[in-house]
């Protein structure tokens, strides 16, 4: 896997170098910036760019408008987003343009090495993973009036809370210890209770998430 990585942080930029060095991932170059990072994706094509959100000049949202930058003329590389803060509103805001080759990260995450390599390697391949505090946040906001999400299960909330940070089927059942077949069992209920029609798995999978985030948003 070829990585990107951009963060004005030239301490946190060496450190990650350091730990994808070790597991075998080859970084193909760094950018302090925005503008940097897109040079260098444009130059080097790589499989994902590790970005953070907030970058030069002002450090607000400079890395959220790479991001987009990079999954409108660069498909082919993916984004795995990383943020000092809970920053919800980000997530929603790039998710309703598709999910795939999409992640977002707390930069304490970055601590657990087996998760960080495994969400960039989901992320890289396609899928998308959103952190478990960004979710949990959300799950947990109380909200005025009855939606089709209201009618899930505390069980069902809890696959699609996994389903949003992009676990499998496997990981979802290896998580709530449940078989594969149940776990398919709650998604079908999900996609039925939300309106969800058949349609390709990974569309309704996406559409699902995005339901789930849109109400639990302010």
């Amino acid at each position: 896997m070829r990585v990107v990585l951009a963060d004005d942080s030239v301490l946190l930029r060496e450190g990650i170098r350091s730990l994808l060095g070790d597991e075998g991932l080859e970084v193909v170059g760094e950018a302090g910036d925005a503008s940097e990072l897109l040079t260098l994706v444009a130059q080097t094509r790589p499989d994902i760019a590790v970005v953070d959100i907030r970058m030069p000049p002002t450090h607000t949202v400079e890395g959220i408008e790479a991001a987009r930058t990079i999954r409108s003329e660069f498909p082919e590389t993916s984004v795995l987003l990383l943020s000092q803060y809970v920053e919800s509103e980000y997530v929603m805001d790039l998710l309703t343009n598709g999910a795939g080759g999409l992640g977002y990260l707390l930069k304490d995450r970055v601590a657990d090495i087996d998760e960080f390599i495994d969400t960039l390697h989901r992320v890289a391949d396609g899928g998308s993973a959103i952190d478990p505090s960004v979710v949990s946040r959300m799950v947990s906001r109380p909200h005025p009036g009855k939606r089709p999400i209201d009618d899930l299960s505390t069980r069902e909330r809890e696959v699609l809370a996994l389903m949003a940070e992009g676990r499998s089927n496997r990981a979802i059942g290896a998580t709530l210890f449940l078989g594969e077949r149940t776990v398919e069992a709650h998604i079908r209920s999900i996609f039925l209770k939300l309106g969800l029609h058949p349609e390709p798995e990974d569309h309704r999978r996406v559409l699902a998430v995005l339901e789930h985030l849109e109400a639990n948003a302010t």
